[in-house]
């Protein structure tokens, strides 16, 4: 066990912006039987984290919280050390690096953290750094709409240089698809590099009007609409979406469809993390998949890395490093 007795850890007590969030000093957390306990060495800032610090969207707050959270330290993604084992933990030992996901408890914003031993956790292949090992949430997030598709199917992705673009890229290319990635001026030589069949200057160029249709069109930053989207479908394709839409119309149009059974426009909440995050692995020791970063914070500058993900600007993932 390790001899520490406190540890650095981010708390919000209330909804609301990043100015909610202090660094404190709570006593490190013992692992229950079928747990590890993780030293924490890198987790990430993402949207997911962003909008639960704010209880958006409201309906949200019926699994976080109605009117205080539920969950007081937030980080879903995590790399780090196995630094003990709860009894019956029999996947790791202390030691092994380890990567991963704790979807519903969150808690990767402290410098140790408990998950089940059978989760979504991972041994890091080879000798790839933590800061660069924390890829798996948005991977996870875009891996519910790339399994929608079909062995060389064709799916055109709308902002494919954030943490869930480039991860889907990646992904759909590892299910041997045709991908064409749309993207601003700065990303065009990134998505080329991740793989992408044919990259769209959405500045310089209507990516509605390319004359190609796909069966998946997926939208990896909420800022277009099935609306704008339509004619790039194919006659059973799919519009999937990481936000509600304007106007709430993805999920009025996903229950409209739902009803139907054409489920043409979708939402898809990604399932199976444990198993996705070793099959991540698995292409991260094969060279298919590897994190896109935007820049390190440490834990003590969580404000400053939550005020920047809110901007809505950035290229793939914030990094927060507790070396």
């Amino acid at each position: 066990m390790n001899a520490a007795t406190n540890m650095k850890s981010v708390v919000f007590e209330t909804y609301g912006g990043p100015d909610r969030l202090s660094v404190r000093s709570l006593p490190v957390p013992n692992p229950s039987k079928g747990e590890i306990r993780v030293k924490v060495r890198a987790t990430t800032v993402n949207r997911t984290d962003t909008a639960t610090l704010r209880g958006h969207p409201f309906f949200a707050r019926a699994m976080t919280g109605l009117i205080l959270p539920k969950m007081r330290t937030l980080g879903m993604d995590f790399a780090g050390e196995v630094d003990a084992l709860g009894d019956g933990a029999s996947r790791f030992n202390v030691g092994d690096r380890v990567f991963g996901l704790s979807p519903d408890m969150f808690g990767a914003h402290a410098e140790f953290m408990c998950v089940p031993d059978d989760g979504a956790i991972a041994q890091i292949p080879g000798d790839i750094p933590f800061d660069q090992a924390v890829v798996a949430e948005g991977a996870w997030y875009a891996h519910g709409t790339t399994q929608l598709l079909s062995e060389g199917g064709s799916c055109l992705i709308y902002g494919a240089s954030g943490a869930i673009g480039t991860a889907a890229v990646q992904l759909a290319k590892a299910n041997a698809a045709r991908v064409v990635a749309v993207v601003g001026t700065r990303h065009l030589d990134l998505a080329e590099a991740l793989g992408a069949d044919h990259v769209v200057n959405y500045e310089t160029e209507d990516f509605t009007g390319i004359g190609e249709t796909f069966d998946v069109v997926f939208d990896a930053v909420g800022k277009t609409s099935y609306f704008a989207c339509r004619p790039l479908l194919k006659n059973d394709g799919i519009f999937a979406a990481t936000d509600l839409g304007p106007g709430w119309s993805n999920i009025l149009l996903g229950a409209f469809f739902g009803l139907t059974g054409t489920g043409r426009v979708r939402i898809p909440f990604p399932e199976d993390a444990s198993g996705f995050v070793r099959r991540l692995a698995d292409l991260m020791a094969q060279g298919r998949f590897r994190g896109v970063f935007d820049r390190t914070y440490s834990l003590d500058e969580i404000v400053e890395a939550f005020r920047y993900v809110e901007k809505g600007q950035k290229t793939g993932i914030v990094v927060v490093s507790l070396r």
